[in-house]
C-alpha cells in the first residue's frame, strides 16, 4: 500500500508561511527553508519587542516629565512623590503629553503640588 502524505495540508502550511515572507530580501522570500527560519526569527523578535515597546515608552514618558518638571524647579522623583501625596492620579503617559503639548496645564499641576 502506498504511503499516504497529506500534500494538501502540507502545501497549505508552506503557502501560509511563504505569504508571511513577502517583502523579504533575497532567498528569504522564496526558498522554503531560508524563509521558514527568517519568519520564525521574525516572530520571536515581534513577541519580544511587544514587551520591550512598553518599557521604551515608559522610559520616554519619564524623560519628558523630568524635562518638564525641571523647567519648574523640581526633579522627576520630587514631582511624582508630590503627586502621590496630593492624591493626583495621572499616569505617566498623560503627564508626558501635558508636559510636551500643553505646558500651561502641566505648570498648573506642578504649582498645585508645590
Amino acid at each position: 500500500m502506498p504511503r499516504s502524505v497529506n500534500v494538501v495540508a502540507a502545501r497549505h502550511r508552506r503557502k501560509k508561511m511563504m505569504k508571511m515572507a513577502k517583502g523579504y530580501f533575497g532567498r528569504r522570500k522564496n526558498v522554503w527553508t531560508v524563509a521558514k527560519n527568517a519568519i520564525e526569527k521574525g516572530l520571536v523578535y515581534a513577541y519580544r519587542d511587544r514587551k520591550a515597546k512598553k518599557r521604551d515608552f515608559r522610559a520616554l514618558w519619564i524623560q519628558r516629565i523630568n524635562a518638564g518638571a525641571r523647567e519648574h524647579g523640581m526633579s522627576y522623583s520630587q514631582l511624582m512623590g508630590a503627586l502621590k501625596k496630593a492624591n493626583i492620579d495621572l499616569n505617566r503617559k498623560v503627564l508626558a503629553d501635558l508636559a510636551m503639548n500643553h505646558p500651561e496645564a502641566f505648570k498648573s499641576i506642578v504649582d498645585k503640588v508645590k
